[in-house]
């Protein structure tokens, strides 16, 4: 998979002077396997952990650590930057529109009470695709009728189809809304890429995936594995296997 890059202005702490092009590539919507983690300050290994998750068959890592510094948060980004570039794949950055322009991420997401998606667009590089979080039929709908345009949205998930400790609070909407966004996207004329997210792992990927979902972003199910190239691996062949 194949990304372009760019020339970017770089800030004190900014991880590169490239930029890569999420949106006139292929790269976003090839991804079919998206990854959140945090800084792993308990296992104290970052860059080994991104390096194993990128070869073993991930599209998509996006650093989430509400406990980190912005200072902090740059410098574990131009780690991830510079292992996503080196396997040809894409990382991204949650919700702060400041160090998502500052790293030059070229995949920017935003939940439903972060910033709309106007502003995000106004602030954020205009080669970072930008996703959206979906909770509802409602919110839904409302993501596909966002993709139109050149500012428009670039992909949604929908979510969380099972509760999850990395959500408290947010009740889970099951299945049921993964097979109403497939159905959804299908009319619309699939204009952009959507995962399901939200408590998935090996043993329920197959659900997901027969209840439409082509691309999945996962936590735990890499996160917490013992190897985790080998669990990558093994979510793309579930994937793989239920779409077959």
């Amino acid at each position: 998979m194949n990304v372009s890059t760019s020339s970017f202005p770089a800030g004190p702490h900014a991880p590169a002077t490239e930029v890569v092009n999420a949106r006139d590539t292929d790269a976003l919507k090839a991804a079919r396997l998206y990854l959140c983690t945090d800084a792993r300050r308990d296992r104290g290994d970052f860059a080994g952990f991104v390096d194993a998750a990128f070869a073993g068959g991930v599209d998509i890592i996006q650093l989430r650590d509400k406990a980190i510094e912005a200072a902090e948060e740059l410098d574990l980004l131009a780690v991830l930057k510079e292992t996503a570039v080196r396997h040809g794949k894409l990382w991204a950055v949650n919700d702060r529109a400041d160090i998502a322009v500052l790293s030059g991420a070229p995949v920017f997401h935003i939940g439903q009470k972060d910033l709309p998606l106007a502003a995000a667009r106004t602030l954020v590089n205009g080669n970072a695709a930008i996703g959206l979080s979906s909770h509802t039929t409602q919110q839904v709908d409302a993501a596909l009728a966002a993709t139109a345009g050149p500012a428009g949205l670039d992909y949604f998930c929908v979510g969380p189809v099972w509760a999850t400790p990395t959500k408290p609070g947010r009740s889970a909407v099951g299945t049921g809304l993964v097979e109403y966004a497939a159905e959804a996207s299908r009319q619309a004329g699939e204009p952009v890429p959507w995962f399901a997210i939200g408590g998935i792992d090996h043993g329920n990927v197959r659900q997901v995936a027969e209840a439409g979902a082509r691309r999945i972003v996962v936590v735990r199910a890499i996160t917490g594995a013992a190897d985790p190239a080998a669990a990558a691996a093994s979510l793309l062949d579930a994937l793989d296997g239920a779409a077959s």
